[in-house]
């Protein structure tokens, strides 16, 4: 059986210890069935290269690229803060309280 990571005190991008975070698949779960994905990678590093974020951060991560781009690219946490606007977002939200929910740009 697959072991996940566990799930830290904080957000793995701004670092603020929120108390409900959510899991990012690194390489998008739609992406798993996919031939490309599934010979770039094992299927349990599919499945486990997860980070736990907080549900601002998620957000910003989806809002940044596309799942395929994600997969693809952007399938580490060194890699995903290579994104201009993610990093720009993380930054400014690292500083507010843990309880801070950011409101929505849409």
């Amino acid at each position: 059986m697959v072991q996940l990571p566990p799930q830290p005190d904080c957000c793995e991008l701004c670092l603020r210890g929120v108390a409900k975070l959510t899991r990012h698949h690194l390489i998008p779960k739609r992406l798993h069935r996919k031939k490309r994905f599934q010979k770039l990678y094992e299927r349990d590093d599919m499945i486990t290269r997860t980070l736990w974020v907080c549900r601002p951060c998620h957000n910003a991560i989806h809002k940044a690229c596309s799942e395929f781009e994600l997969g693809l690219n952007f399938n580490t946490r060194d890699k995903l803060v290579e994104l201009e606007e993610l990093r720009t977002f993380v930054e400014w939200l690292k500083d507010k309280s843990d309880g801070f929910v950011p409101k929505s740009s849409r």
